[in-house]
């Protein structure tokens, strides 16, 4: 996990809050005081919240899970654009329209004309088009990709939100919160921490500040994804490997499968049954009686002579 110190916030004025007449005081706790007219966050609670909101980020990475980051407002624009591509996260930097989540059975469809009008623009379909169509489309295109461009690759809602300013992205924090989206969020002094799921007290108007934020959540879905399970690295043993007659094949090790191991005592079983029938066919006809009745007297001579001993 990306380790952010105390200081870093304060270079980067993560510590500014906003006006003392505009805070909201389920806020108090996270305050440490006021500068002037200015609201001070206590960076002690700052820390452990951000820590547990970038572990969080980190664990859902690490299932191959999926982060919207949320930036709207001008100085968010850049540094959640620049951060969400290099970790490869989609990004809403444009004004949010309403419905991305709720509806967005609707959004994949406006996604999908974005695609087709940019291979259009490839594959040399725009060329058999006159003038004015042509620019027709290219407007139409450059629409979508300003407003979906940052999800053109989002197939399926995302497992979480994280999101710069809570109060200039509200639309967004109530679908999430409608569909179950955990949210992350940057929470300044003039808004309501229970909003959201994972909070941080900080300044969400600074852009360094912001920079910070969006840099710290990047290095977090790298790490998560970093530490991800191959899912290619399979035991052969769980396979098992079988003939054109559906039966199991003999392992690589030579080792005769486990029906030649008893075949031997099926021959040798046989074997014995053929002696136990013999016996009886033996026993039968006149030399059969005059052998068993030669038996007691050759006992009794064996009895009385001490030298057949």
């Amino acid at each position: 996990m990306p380790q952010v110190t105390m200081r870093q916030m304060l270079e980067a004025g993560v510590h500014f809050g906003h006006q003392t007449r505009y805070w909201n005081p389920k806020m108090g706790p996270y305050i440490f005081g006021a500068r002037g007219k200015i609201h001070i966050i206590n960076l002690e609670k700052t820390v452990p919240l951000f820590t547990d909101a970038m572990n969080f980020i980190s664990a859902i990475a690490q299932k191959r899970g999926m982060i919207l980051f949320v930036g709207t407002k001008r100085s968010a624009r850049d540094p959640i654009k620049e951060e969400a591509e290099r970790c490869g996260m989609p990004y809403m930097v444009q004004r949010w329209l309403g419905g991305t989540l709720t509806n967005f059975a609707t959004v994949k469809k406006s996604v999908s004309r974005l695609k087709e009008l940019e291979a259009g623009e490839t594959d040399g379909s725009f060329q058999k088009l006159v003038k004015h169509e042509v620019l027709g489309l290219r407007r139409e295109r450059d629409k979508l990709l300003a407003s979906l461009g940052g999800i053109k690759e989002m197939n399926r809602l995302p497992d979480a939100l994280f999101v710069i300013d809570i109060g200039h992205e509200d639309i967004a924090i109530k679908e999430a919160k409608k569909l179950g989206i955990p949210v992350i969020a940057v929470v300044d002094t003039n808004y309501d921490p229970n909003l959201v799921d994972y909070a941080i007290p900080g300044n969400d108007d600074a852009i360094r500040a912001v920079q910070l934020y969006a840099r710290a959540c990047a290095d977090a879905v790298l790490e998560g994804k970093a530490a991800a399970p191959n899912v290619a690295n399979v035991r052969e043993d769980e396979f098992v490997e079988l003939g054109a007659d559906g039966k199991p094949v003999a392992d690589k090790r030579g080792a005769r499968p486990q029906a030649a191991k008893k075949a031997p005592a099926k021959r040798a079983s046989a074997k014995d049954d053929g002696l136990v029938e013999a016996a009886p066919a033996a026993a039968e006809g006149p030399a059969a009686d005059a052998a068993t009745a030669e038996a007691p007297a050759a006992d009794a001579a064996a009895e009385k002579d001490p030298a057949a001993e």
